[in-house]
């Protein structure tokens, strides 16, 4: 069923959840300049989504993360894991002092999620080997299906794994079943370790194809909180099939020199960089 327009969100609740969002990209740059390596580009313009899902959306509790009630969020674009770290130590489910550790010998924080870490804390998923996540979140929704459970899956993809087999297979197979509470996610940067998506294996006209598919699809520029949280509240008001948010985003977004830059894809900034990056990003 079409769902009815969503209702525009609190403007101090989108204020509240920009400003979170600002202090996290402080975090990302700061943690892969420690760290040496890791994936800025994509962390970055994913950021704005995964805070969002983190303090307004998803119901989870960081005291008990194994909470048979909680919202699932697979990160399907595992390498953009330095995002869901930083919620994470935003919501208090590590201390802030351990995102410096992210990707050394003994840390919990690794380059892409393990699941393990769900016991303290959590993420749902081992993800990073590119297209196997919108098949997990399927899973999780269907089995909430059967439960009758009311919890939803929520799961973000990365524009260059759309073009990963799997993550059709699971595009055809979700509406089968009639999973109204996935909603799936691609943060749009339009760029992938190779080069730009679209010369390396257009997506286009990706609208269409996923209408075809039988998804309700919605588009949005996914750096603007409002227009995703309304975004979700039609998904969540969309009944008998599931959701596919196409959020357009800008590679690096907030830092000048990465912005729409392939290759800041997967190279952590040097010093000097991150001290640049730190003050374009209002670091006091």
């Amino acid at each position: 069923m079409q769902p009815a327009p969503a209702r525009s969100p609190d403007p101090a609740v989108v204020a509240r959840l920009e400003e979170i969002a600002a202090r996290m990209r402080i975090d990302i740059i700061e943690m892969l300049a420690a760290a040496g390596s890791g994936h800025p580009g994509g962390s970055l313009s994913a950021i704005d989504m995964v805070t969002a899902l983190y303090f307004h959306v998803l119901r989870h509790d960081p005291k008990n993360p194994d909470w048979a009630d909680r919202d699932r969020f697979v990160l399907s674009k595992g390498h953009a894991v330095p995002a869901v770290y930083a919620v994470m130590a935003e919501a208090g489910y590590l201390r802030k002092e351990e995102l410096k550790t992210l990707r050394r010998l003994g840390s919990r924080l690794q380059g892409h999620p393990v699941s393990s870490f769900v016991h303290g804390p959590g993420v749902e998923a081992n993800t990073g080997s590119l297209g196997q996540g919108l098949s997990v979140a399927q899973g999780m929704a269907l089995a909430a299906k059967v439960d009758g459970a009311s919890w939803r899956t929520y799961c973000m993809l990365g524009d260059g794994e759309m073009q990963e087999g799997q993550v059709w297979e699971a595009l055809m197979s979700a509406p089968r079943y009639a999973l109204d509470n996935l909603t799936a996610i691609l943060d749009y940067n339009k760029g992938q370790i190779d080069g730009p998506t679209n010369e390396v294996m257009n997506l286009e006209p990706l609208e269409e194809k996923l209408r075809a598919f039988n998804w309700h699809v919605i588009r949005i520029d996914g750096h603007d909180i409002g227009a995703f949280l309304a975004a979700v509240e039609e998904a969540k008001a969309t009944t008998g099939r599931p959701t596919f948010i196409v959020a357009d985003t800008v590679k690096g977004k907030g830092v000048s020199f990465m912005e729409g830059r392939i290759e800041w894809h997967g190279v952590a900034p040097s010093a000097e960089q991150a001290k640049q990056a730190l003050a374009e990003l209002g670091k006091r």
